[in-house]
């Protein structure tokens, strides 16, 4: 199949292109592995240089470009979905996927229905739960879109539930949630994780990586760790990512604040760690989501204290213990002293990329018509 991947450059606070990164990097990239001829078009709205790339990925082929709204005056900004029209005409595409938010998804389904090209659309997120939301016309755009839409991937089955429900979804809707380098997460010696991170080593470590934001809920382990440093002289609390300057972390001797850490030294953190703090609010973000986090973290084995929400309620069924309403730092610091004292880590079965998009091509395969197996232009 020649496939056309439309998505934004950046994605949560990695470049797509240069990073390779995560969920919008590995379904092209899987998909051109397995033989597909695949190009990438991506939007950047932080000015990323513009240009185009070719990656290795045999036996099939991926082909990115990128242009950055920065450099497009509003008259070219306007004109940009025509300029993708033409793009498209000339790469002909069997298929069309949309991905990243609202706007590249309703994007996607504008081009489909102009080419007459079957449509996928991936949610990775709750996307009515982001910024451009409030933006009049954005969330009936994209229920259309999504509603249009021959195949639709979702991150976790509560988002995948609501599709069907709430948006009406005439289309496939499959639960797809995203997963884990497990090169790079997986078991490793804990004091050695400990030194190269500068941690104290005769101590209990429980903490936590990503966005320190108060909407996401960190402030219940702010107030957790409170309770825990009154109870235990021997726990200190670790903490990395960026940090909501409105609301600081806490400052004291037993709490260690690393800042932004590079991809591979996430999983060293969370190698170093006794305890991994899971914090998530009960809001429509949190209930939709699917904390990639927590594969992460569960991928280097180690035990978690995760809120009682969305797709945590399924995957920490079998961890009683280790679960915690949101919002309630009690009930939080239970949950870490608890996984603390007596660890269990959740026994969950990860599949990797090449795994999850092996099972999704056979269904984007049907969409697009193509049951047999059609050779790239490189392959003939």
């Amino acid at each position: 199949m020649r496939i056309a991947f439309l998505c934004k450059r950046q994605y949560m606070g990695k470049d797509v292109i240069a990073d390779r990164y995560a969920r919008l990097y590995e379904m092209p990239f899987q998909l051109a592995r397995l033989g597909h001829a695949v190009s990438g078009f991506c939007l950047s709205y932080q000015g990323h240089a513009e240009g185009c790339w070719e990656h290795d990925a045999q036996p099939g082929t991926l082909h990115w470009e990128s242009r950055s709204s920065g450099s497009l005056r509003a008259p070219a900004l306007l004109a940009y979905p025509r300029r993708m029209l033409r793009r498209l005409r000339d790469f002909a595409p069997d298929l069309l996927i949309g991905a990243s938010d609202i706007p590249h998804v309703a994007l996607s389904a504008w081009l489909s229905q102009r080419m007459k090209v079957p449509l996928a659309v991936d949610l990775y997120d709750n996307f009515e739960g982001f910024g451009q939301a409030r933006i009049p016309g954005m969330v009936p755009a994209l229920r259309r879109a999504v509603r249009a839409a021959n195949l639709v991937t979702t991150t976790s089955e509560p988002l995948r539930e609501l599709v069907v429900d709430g948006y009406g979804a005439r289309g496939e809707v499959i639960a797809m949630p995203s997963t884990v380098d497990k090169t790079v997460f997986r078991p490793l010696d804990q004091a050695a994780c400990r030194q190269a991170l500068a941690l104290p080593m005769d101590v209990k470590l429980v903490g936590t990586a990503g966005g320190l934001y108060r909407d996401k809920g960190v402030g219940t382990l702010y107030a957790a760790w409170n309770a825990i440093a009154r109870q235990r002289d021997d726990v200190h609390l670790v903490l990395a990512g960026p940090v909501d300057p409105a609301y600081p972390p806490p400052v004291a001797e037993r709490i260690h604040t690393l800042g932004m850490l590079p991809h591979a030294r996430t999983a060293e953190l969370f190698n170093a760690l006794d305890v991994g703090a899971i914090c998530i609010r009960d809001t429509p973000f949190g209930r939709y989501c699917f904390p990639q986090k927590a594969y992460e973290m569960l991928a280097c084995r180690l035990p978690v204290a995760a809120a009682r929400v969305g797709a945590m309620k399924h995957l920490m069924a079998g961890v009683p213990s280790g679960q915690f309403d949101a919002d309630d730092a009690r009930g939080l610091a239970r949950a870490l002293l608890a996984q603390l004292d007596h660890p269990v880590v959740a026994d969950v079965p990860i599949k990797d990329w090449t795994q999850l998009i092996g099972e999704l091509e056979p269904r984007l395969r049907a969409v697009a018509g193509n049951q047999s197996d059609r050779l790239t232009p490189q392959a003939t």
